[in-house]
């Protein structure tokens, strides 16, 4: 008989538990259920399951800069930030945007004939400049030069004018482009970082703009030059312009580097030192930003010291399609009130991660990048993810959506036509996990006492007939 009471009991036990499933799917119990109904960049909810991390972040070096960051170049991971997310004056170091924008939309030997307004855009005795001159005419490689190598802002000017026709039109290329490479809370006034209230950045944006001009080869050849560089005699100038790096990290120079790839400094009396570096060792792509550090030589000193902490305590890790279709693509997305009723590819575009020595992708997981704005274009949603480590940025990669086999030109990951571009999230019913298993718990008990109940009712009819029998 108790053999059966406990088969009985066991069989209850079984179906009320998978009965909790159950509810637990329906009603989105997992937290990575509910973070693909919150996709927008007003989010940060963390998807996958986050299990006993107990790697620990290695300890970074005392540094003096107020506001500064180093980030992996490649993969955009954050290995050490500090109030990276205040404004500040970038000074100089705006004319690494200026130097890209400029690659990317002129060839290397266009001609540049310096306006009356180029000319005159700089004060000659305060202001870095090599006295160009209203008239005189440079290669677009010449100038770019005197812009990276000497920070020459009148020429900064002039390249500005080149590209976009007027300073204006190209200052207006800079805030788009600044936008477009992750910088958020950025924007420039003028091309060359002269200060102006209204030319502001951060530390993180300026990484996210250097690591735009980090992953141009042309940038690179130019900005990376440790020589000495020839300006030859011009149409109004009879001497030739010899120029340097002002950036003392690279070869030859008072704290050189031996993985220095090259930089910008900056200065004005409001923004202090600033300076911008790329630095490489065994493969991985460092760069470094500092802000607001009061002493010149202090600046290239947190920069080393930021750099030999970075490339001796992280490694790069390749991450495969199928591991980050096991971060995104679990169950719980597809149960979701977004997903349930909708057929859609997901494409996922990384390729590596970096993370701490001796650690391993099991520590990491993926959220929405709020520093980013969503895109919507020809029926694909694309918008950002970061996966972390610990809360710490590791790495990006992009998220397209589009319905599979459908016509793309429908707004998704909604039904609607009429749903707003701003791809507001839809609501998720969730119930906390905890809430779960003690409704679970409750129910067994429930059973159990009704169980015991029937089970002393069954031993009393038994007692009583055996006393009935043995009359």
């Amino acid at each position: 008989m108790k053999k059966h009471f406990l088969k009985g009991l066991l069989i209850k036990i079984t179906a009320a538990a998978s009965s909790l499933v159950l509810v637990g799917s329906a009603f989105g119990v997992s937290a990575s259920a509910a973070s693909y109904c919150t996709i927008n960049n007003e989010t940060g909810t963390t998807s996958g399951t986050v299990s006993d991390i107990t790697a620990i972040w290695p300890e970074a070096p005392e540094v003096n800069s107020s506001s500064c960051i180093l980030i992996d170049a490649d993969t955009g991971s954050i290995l050490f930030e500090r109030d990276s997310h205040a404004r500040c004056y970038p000074a100089s170091t705006t004319k690494i945007l200026t130097g890209l924008l400029t690659i990317e939309n002129c060839n290397m030997d266009d001609t540049v004939t310096f306006s009356q307004t180029a000319a005159n855009s700089v004060n000659i005795t305060e202001d870095a400049n090599l006295g160009s001159k209203a008239g005189e005419q440079f290669t677009v490689n010449q100038l770019l030069h005197g812009l990276l190598l000497y920070s020459a802002n009148e020429m900064a000017y002039a390249l500005g004018e080149h590209v976009a026709g007027s300073i204006d039109a190209f200052v207006d290329m800079m805030n788009a482009k600044a936008k477009e490479l992750g910088a958020l809370d950025t924007h420039f006034a003028n091309a060359s970082g002269l200060y102006d209230p209204d030319h502001y950045t951060t530390a993180y944006d300026m990484a996210m703009i250097a690591r735009g001009c980090y992953n141009n080869a042309s940038f690179v050849s130019i900005d990376s030059t440790s020589t000495s560089y020839v300006i030859p005699p011009t149409n109004m100038t009879s001497t030739q312009r010899t120029i340097r790096h002002r950036h003392k990290m690279l070869k030859g120079r008072e704290y050189y580097y031996e993985y220095c790839k090259g930089g910008k400094t900056g200065f004005t009396d409001e923004s202090q030192n600033t300076l911008v570096t790329f630095a490489e060792k065994d493969g991985m792509r460092l760069i470094c930003v500092v802000f607001k550090e009061p002493d010149d030589s202090i600046r290239y000193v947190d920069t080393r010291a930021l750099f030999d902490w970075g490339f001796a305590n992280f490694q790069k890790s390749t991450t495969t399609g199928s591991q980050l279709g096991a971060m995104f693509s679990n169950d719980n997305y597809y149960n979701s009130n977004v997903f349930s009723e909708l057929s859609l590819d997901f494409g996922l575009n990384a390729s590596f991660i970096t993370i701490p020595n001796k650690s391993s992708l099991s520590n990491v997981t993926m959220t929405v990048d709020d520093n980013y704005d969503m895109i919507n274009e020809n029926g694909v949603m694309t918008t950002h993810l970061k996966f972390l480590y610990n809360n710490n940025t590791v790495g990006t990669t992009t998220l397209n959506i589009s319905a599979a086999g459908t016509d793309t030109g429908n707004l998704l990951p909604y039904r609607e036509a009429n749903v707003s571009l701003q791809y507001t999230p839809k609501k998720c019913f969730t119930i906390n996990i905890w809430i779960v298993v003690g409704i679970g718990a409750v129910i067994l008990f429930i059973i159990y006492i009704i169980e015991e109940r029937a089970r002393r009712k069954r031993q009393r009819r038994h007692y009583n007939r055996r006393r009935r029998h043995l009359r």
